[in-house]
């Protein structure tokens, strides 16, 4: 495809200069604030188990809600260090608790041997932020434990942490009085009483969403027989850089140009997307045949339509995994090769936001615990297609903001005929776009996450206190 004209007034080398600000900031506001803010609830107040605890005013110009934090101990415990959301989410926390002055330390509990590539650059980000890094057991990070005002277990296998030194293992019942689980999973296999004995007596869990939540006390009662400690909801959002590039013209337009161009296609024709991390439970085969049934849909009805793509971001062809050889043998036997591109995982989304049309998340099974894509995208004025299942029903207003389609095989059919409705209907396709864009800054904003979690960590710290003074 020929290269596209450049807007007036910038040359090429401004061009990639500001290209290679824009992807430098959207990779900080990835890792940074890949919680992105915004913990809300439907009703835009944070369910506390019997406790509403209020919005609060917005941050900017007023101090952190958070600022109680300051000079207060605080040990982050993570399953891993990767790419993958959970552990991004607890770097983000990390960060906002330093920018008020809290002493942060971190353990890895499945830390490779030998420090690979991601291990290495993002504790480095870590330690350049001022958050200590710490061995997964001896003396030093026990004694952290011992004097921390508060312990955030991450992910529901974290809690494993507490059973790999002797010291700790004999201090257990000193340490839960002052820890938060924070718990991002909904999927079967995690309910196992080895990874979660110790909930019931931490002094909160918090989760990602209302459906996840509820799952989680039902699950726990009927198949371990235990009960769920205080449990605060709390929505995900985005942060003020990743903001800035949704809100930015002129950057949207270079990073759209420039994304398009390397895959090939032209500046009329439509993009849908899915990104996320390559896996079954993610749905890219069931979208790939609903964008399949759409492009047929198309021909069979003779719509004059530019010409549809499909934009696979997160794979990883280096893995060599079955699952996607099975994508792209089911894109080559369809012949669709020239429509379908796909795209390894990255932390920088914001171009590829710029760059499409309509977001699908196609999340299967009990869907996704939130799936903050989803909200980055609204914030970018996608449309969402999403299953209807999970935190995406939490987020996105079907008819509204996108439309949702069944789990299964059985919302291919109905996937592929909404592909063709937001392709046909321009006008329906920007008002839900700017409709999610709105209600990303009614309630997935940065100063949400702020007043949310200083709620959560006010009630944990407190119920830490009373049982210290008993």
């Amino acid at each position: 495809m020929a290269k596209q004209q450049h807007s007036a007034g910038w040359g090429a080398s401004q061009k990639r200069w500001l290209l290679a600000f824009l992807v430098m900031l959207s990779v900080s506001t990835l890792i940074a604030f890949f919680i992105r803010a915004a913990f809300d609830s439907c009703d835009r107040n944070l369910d506390v188990v019997g406790k509403r605890v209020p919005l609060g005013s917005p941050i900017g110009t007023n101090p952190s809600p958070l600022t109680f934090m300051k000079s207060k101990l605080v040990l982050l415990v993570s399953h891993e260090l990767s790419l993958s959301g959970g552990p991004l989410l607890l770097m983000e926390l990390a960060f906002l608790l330093r920018s008020v002055g809290t002493e942060v330390c971190w353990v890895t509990i499945q830390r490779p041997v030998h420090s690979d590539e991601v291990t290495y650059s993002l504790e480095n980000k870590m330690l350049d932020r001022g958050v200590q890094v710490l061995s997964e057991k001896g003396q030093e990070s026990t004694n952290i434990a011992l004097k921390a005002d508060l312990i955030v277990l991450n992910t529901a296998v974290a809690g494993k942490w507490m059973e790999l030194d002797a010291t700790l293992k004999e201090n257990v019942p000193h340490l839960l009085p002052k820890v938060l689980w924070w718990i991002h999973e909904m999927r079967g296999h995690y309910f196992k009483l080895d990874y979660v004995k110790h909930l019931p007596a931490v002094a909160g869990a918090m989760i990602d969403s209302h459906v996840t939540a509820e799952y989680w006390k039902n699950r726990t009662r009927e198949r371990l027989g235990i009960k769920m400690p205080e449990t605060f909801v709390v929505h995900l959002g985005n942060s003020k850089e990743l903001m800035e590039v949704a809100e930015d013209t002129v950057a949207k337009r270079v990073l759209r140009e420039h994304v398009r161009e390397s895959l090939g296609v032209r500046s009329e024709d439509l993009l849908f997307a899915i990104i996320n991390s390559v896996s079954r439970g993610k749905g890219q085969d069931l979208f790939l045949r609903s964008f399949y049934e759409s492009v047929k849909l198309v021909q069979e009805k003779k719509l004059q339509l530019p010409k549809m793509h499909a934009v696979v971001v997160g794979s990883d062809m280096t893995a060599h995994t079955k699952f996607e050889s099975e994508l792209r043998n089911f894109v080559k036997m369809k012949k669709i090769e020239d429509r379908v591109h796909f795209v390894n995982k990255t932390l920088t989304v914001a171009p590829y936001l710029a760059a499409i049309d309509v977001l699908v998340q196609n999340s299967q099974a009990r869907g996704e615990c939130f799936g903050r894509i989803t909200i980055e995208a609204m914030a970018f004025q996608l449309p969402v297609l999403g299953t209807a299942a999970g935190g995406t029903t939490e987020i996105v207003v079907n008819g509204t903001t996108g439309l949702l389609h069944p789990v299964g095989k059985e919302g291919v059919t109905p996937l592929a005929k909404n592909i063709v409705k937001l392709a046909t209907h321009v006008e329906r396709r920007l008002t839900m776009g700017k409709r999610g864009y709105e209600r990303v800054k009614e309630r997935f904003l940065e100063h949400h996450m702020a007043n949310r979690v200083s709620g959560v960590l006010k009630a944990v710290l407190q119920k830490s206190k009373s049982h210290s003074d008993a």
